[in-house]
């Protein structure tokens, strides 16, 4: 089972998709890495309104350009962005972006990161090192992020602290593990941004 394919997601019922409710703060907060990583199906278990995905089947144009080592069983791909809503609490809303993994879409990421409060950085350790370029153009961009690694039953386990001075992670960001299938699993690692971002918050008016 593949937990970077949408078709496998563990989300309960959906609420009706209605405006911002009075009162409350809508905040954009997006979920990135690389090819198959899971954003996809990340943002679809953990929208409590039927997601926008813009998912198309890889073809024969793709070889040779795209690169997708470790998920060949894959056939398709985000080309634009995911789009979801969860509700934290009565007076916050996130709203989440999920970029296309696909190198050649990350042109896109521009658009996609403009008011941006802060992001999720998605993580198989089966092919860790394509998260580096991620986690370089974030720290180029000042994006505060934490990193979640998604838990694929087939993929190798290693202690978080060996994550951390693998991936070069400062001492500050959040590190977790998460299944990107099961919605508690994925408010969760939203829930340590926002604590996260809170934490920035404080520091820099103290």
């Amino acid at each position: 089972m593949d937990y970077g394919d949408s078709d496998t997601l563990r989300a309960g019922p959906r609420v009706p998709d209605l405006l911002l409710p009075h009162g409350a703060r809508g905040v954009k907060v997006v979920v990135v890495g690389g090819f198959g990583v899971g954003k996809t199906t990340m943002v679809g278990a953990v929208s409590e309104i039927q997601p926008l995905t813009t998912e198309e089947r890889m073809t024969q144009a793709g070889v040779g350009i795209d690169h997708n080592p470790g998920v060949s069983g894959k056939n398709t791909t985000t080309v634009a962005m995911d789009f979801g809503r969860i509700s934290i609490n009565e007076e916050l809303i996130l709203y989440l972006f999920g970029t296309p993994g696909q190198e050649r879409f990350w042109f896109l990421w521009n658009g996609i990161f403009e008011g941006a409060l802060g992001a999720v950085v998605l993580v198989d350790t089966r092919r860790i090192e394509v998260c580096f370029e991620v986690i370089t153009r974030l720290e180029d961009r000042r994006v505060p992020f934490v990193v979640a690694v998604n838990t694929f039953p087939e993929a190798p386990q290693y202690p978080l602290p060996e994550l951390r001075t693998a991936l070069a992670l400062s001492d500050s960001v959040p590190l977790v593990t998460c299944d990107a299938r099961d919605r508690a699993s994925c408010r969760d690692a939203l829930l340590s941004l926002m604590v996260y971002l809170c934490t920035l918050a404080a520091q820099e008016t103290a």
